[in-house]
């Protein structure tokens, strides 16, 4: 902690009261207006009453409580068991972010439901209830990452739905809220929504198809994705993205992700698909740039992930990041991170705007974390890398019959790769010699040559594995400092192949592990985590996660840090913090404070900017697995840090309904 304390505070330390501060009462208001807290992404506020020497003072000032969370039927631990609406199918992930404009926060639950709170008391104004059915098995968790917002910029406009929340639904809606009341807009679409499923395909299951982040807002135009089941097979629901008019709800324009030319598959031919089937889904947030009239769109990869001779070339704009024509849905340019992607390395995150400073001038940058470790740092008018980026040669060998791998694949040079690089025999971890031994016999057994190395019929290590690297919390930026922050996680999975036609029996062999049959090529997937036989606990060493700054100036690291530790999961107290896989994003201020939930613990902390030293945690009900936000409300106000603290069904945490939100006393 800092040593440093101003008099006022040694004088109320000691006459033995509490320290109190008050913000310049001409302190202007700062909203967070966007998921990234600006259209960017950039997830950076120029607050700065909340610094290294006072943060050790944070308090809770209020907590808000949903109702929405699941363990899914019969699964809640313990005591819990019937808690948390037990009879929901699907377990639940608290990952939304707030907004706050104009004195109103604005959040969504699991359960796609929206409230409206008083940014200073948490008092509830207003919610709304989509009534999304919870006896469905959803393929991504129930999970809402955000709300948008949009205000009608005609002159004169007033009156009902002049100012607009959109929220997109697990079950595949896009709704329209009026602002101050969370009622549907009547005008827009059929009585206030748009059904997104017509035109994506057959769906196998209700559950499917879902939009788990908010839509993106650029002009009159509110833009949305989706999230489709992993590896059910390769005619898979669409990945279209779609615009509509903000105000009417009609579809302007759609961008299907195939390549140019393309032919359609007979597969395609489904009389309830509009776009092509299993093409790369945009799942995780856009980015817009008004000034370019560009929206940034992170894809998924192509149905199924693990196999792709039967793609065809459609996989052309699959784990890229692509810049989309406003007015049009054209591609302005794109750039891909993985080619021929057979990982499951999706371009998970956010693309992040902001200026890079360099020798020749400022130049408009988009920053791209990855689930391999990588950050791409790209020009935004064209898509050219800033930081040089290498083409190399990566492992050909041990892939399945019919596999079409790429010889090659982008590797930055800076920013270098974040996380652990290799897994070897000799690297094998365990608390126990027995632990030790098993995962060192793993390891030898199955193929490992690197992060490309093609899953295999002997069984690869996928290292970094599908949750990253970095997953959809992705990167903050100090604009002004120059320095990324970014949260990673090294966590080995192991990929078999194996003939499709043994997939049933392959899956009743064995109960609790991952199995999905990639219907439509010869073979069917088992997943499953490297760890340990009793407490489950990685083969590779620890940490098994950091939070790293980068310094822009150079692309080299200014400081990496490990936090969080595992008792929540182990169900009792562990002293030991080796550092843990994160899920959720970091947030910078120009207080010089990071501020990290995202770990298996349940904390938010704060670290200094400068030097990542961490200054402080404060506990939360659950761990905070989502990316917390910042906000003065009022003129003259306080800062206020919010964080969704509700765990994550299928990461094992305690669940929660809470919004937490911390002030300075």
């Amino acid at each position: 902690m800092r040593e440093a304390v101003g008099p006022i505070l040694l004088l109320a330390l000691a006459c033995g009261r509490a320290p109190h501060f008050e913000p310049a009462p001409d302190a202007a208001a700062v909203e967070w207006i966007s998921y990234g807290g600006d259209l960017g992404g950039t997830r950076y506020s120029s607050l700065a009453d909340i610094t290294p020497d006072n943060v050790e003072h944070l308090e809770i000032a209020w907590v808000h409580h949903s109702g929405d969370f699941s363990y899914g039927k019969g699964k809640g631990k313990g005591k819990d068991k019937d808690k948390g609406k037990g009879e929901v199918a699907s377990t639940s992930a608290h990952q939304a972010t707030p907004l706050l404009r104009d004195g109103v926060l604005y959040y969504c639950s699991p359960f796609n439901r929206v409230f409206a709170l008083d940014a200073e008391t948490g008092e509830q104004r207003w919610q709304f209830d989509p009534g999304i059915p919870l006896d469905v098995r959803y393929a991504n968790q129930l999970v809402c990452r955000g709300v948008s917002l949009w205000e009608d910029a005609d002159a004169g406009v007033a009156g009902a739905c002049a100012k607009r929340i959109f929220t997109a639904t697990n079950d595949g809606r896009l709704i329209a809220l009026d602002r101050d009341t969370g009622e549907p807009c009547r005008g827009f679409g059929d009585g206030g929504e748009v059904d997104l499923v017509p035109g994506v395909g057959r769906l196998k299951w209700p559950g499917e198809y879902q939009v788990t982040s908010p839509p993106a807002v650029l002009g009159d135009r509110v833009m949305v994705g989706s999230a489709v089941s992993d590896n059910a097979r390769i005619d898979a629901p669409a990945g279209v993205v779609r615009a509509y008019d903000a105000r009417s709800g009609a579809l302007l324009w759609a961008w299907d992700p195939v390549p140019p030319g393309f032919q359609k598959r007979d597969f395609d031919d489904q009389p309830e698909a509009d776009y092509a089937l299993g093409t790369a889904n945009v799942w995780g947030v856009m980015s817009v740039d008004p000034a370019r009239d560009l929206v940034f769109v992170p894809t998924g990869n192509t149905a199924p992930d693990y196999y792709g001779g039967v793609r065809d070339g459609v996989d052309h704009y699959a784990s890229s990041v692509v810049a989309l024509r406003g007015a049009s849905g054209e591609v302005a340019w794109h750039y891909q991170t993985v080619h021929h992607d057979v990982w499951d390395y999706d371009v998970p995150a956010q693309p992040t705007l902001a200026p890079l400073e360099t020798a020749a001038g400022t130049v408009d940058a988009v920053f791209q974390a990855t689930k391999m470790g990588h950050v791409f740092v790209l020009d935004r008018d064209t898509g050219v890398p800033l930081f040089p980026v290498e083409e190399r040669p990566v492992p050909q060998g041990g892939a399945v019959p019919g596999e079409r791998l790429s010889p090659t694949q982008p590797f930055p040079v800076k920013p270098a790769p974040l996380g652990a690089r290799s897994l070897t025999p000799d690297d094998a971890w365990g608390i126990t010699p027995w632990d030790r031994a098993w995962c060192r016999e793993q390891i030898e057994k199955l193929r490992y040559e690197g992060i490309f190395t093609p899953p295999s019929l002997q069984g690869t290590i996928a290292f970094p594995g599908n949750a990253g690297g970095t997953n959809w919390g992705g990167l903050a930026l100090d604009p002004e400092r120059q320095l990324l922050v970014v949260n990673t996680s090294d966590i080995p999975y192991v990929i078999t192949l194996y003939p499709g036609e043994e997939f049933e029996d392959r899956r009743a062999a064995s109960p609790g592990v991952e199995h999905a049959p990639q219907a439509g090529t010869p073979f069917g997937l088992r997943r499953e985590r490297l760890a340990t036989v009793e407490l489950e606990l990685p083969c590779s060493p620890p940490p098994w996660g950091h939070l790293t700054a980068i310094d822009l100036a150079t692309g080299d690291v200014a400081w990496q840090v490990s936090p969080g530790g595992v008792s929540d999961v182990a169900g009792f107290w562990v002293p030991w913090e080796p550092g843990v896989p994160s899920i959720g994003g970091p947030v910078v201020t120009a207080g010089g404070l990071v501020f990290f939930g995202g770990t298996l613990d349940r904390y938010l902390r704060a670290f200094d900017l400068e030097t990542g030293e961490e200054l402080w945690r404060g506990d939360l009900p659950a761990p905070g697995m989502a990316t917390p936000m910042t906000y003065r409300a009022r003129r003259g106000g306080p800062q206020y840090v919010v964080i969704a603290a509700g765990g994550h069904g299928r990461a094992g945490t305690t669940l929660s309904d809470a919004l937490v939100a911390f002030r300075l006393p």
